[in-house]
């Protein structure tokens, strides 16, 4: 399981021109999940989202999370994290797990974050969305769990 974490000021999602989901500030979180990932991982990967202590303080030190500061979550379903292109120009999907699979970790991975206490707003599993964000710093942090 791959998240790319990223530190934001705001974030909407829109599929076919209809907004879906937003946040304030909070983090916008890019899930991949991979042949053979299982709920334990979405677990522990919940975990460290929540607590995952990028924001600042009032020293300017990045020692706060995304709990501490009251924002929120946005989870989105990237099965492109798990792009391979090694061999060529094109990317191999192969490693990325089948759809309904991927769907149900999703699902479990977002209701794990609610568990420890965050707002979550999810996409729209296997749509065409179109994500507009302000990031904030810029941070992004890479999980793999």
């Amino acid at each position: 399981m791959k998240a790319v974490v990223q530190r934001v000021k705001n974030t909407l999602l829109s599929v076919e021109g209809k907004l879906v989901s937003s946040i304030g500030v909070g983090l916008t979180v890019f899930l991949g999940i991979k042949q053979g990932d299982c709920e334990q991982q979405a677990e522990r990967l919940a975990y460290k989202i929540a607590n995952l202590r990028i924001f600042e303080d009032g020293n300017g030190k990045m020692n706060l999370s995304v709990k501490d500061v009251g924002g929120e979550v946005l989870l989105v379903s990237q099965f492109t994290l798990y792009g391979d292109c090694s061999r060529g120009n094109r990317p191999s999907f192969s490693t990325a797990e089948e759809p309904v699979r991927a769907n149900a970790l999703y699902e479990y991975c977002a209701e794990k974050i609610r568990d420890n206490g965050l707002s979550v707003k999810q996409g729209v599993f296997g749509a065409d969305m179109k994500i507009l964000q302000l990031n904030d710093g810029p941070v992004s942090i890479i999980l793999e769990i």
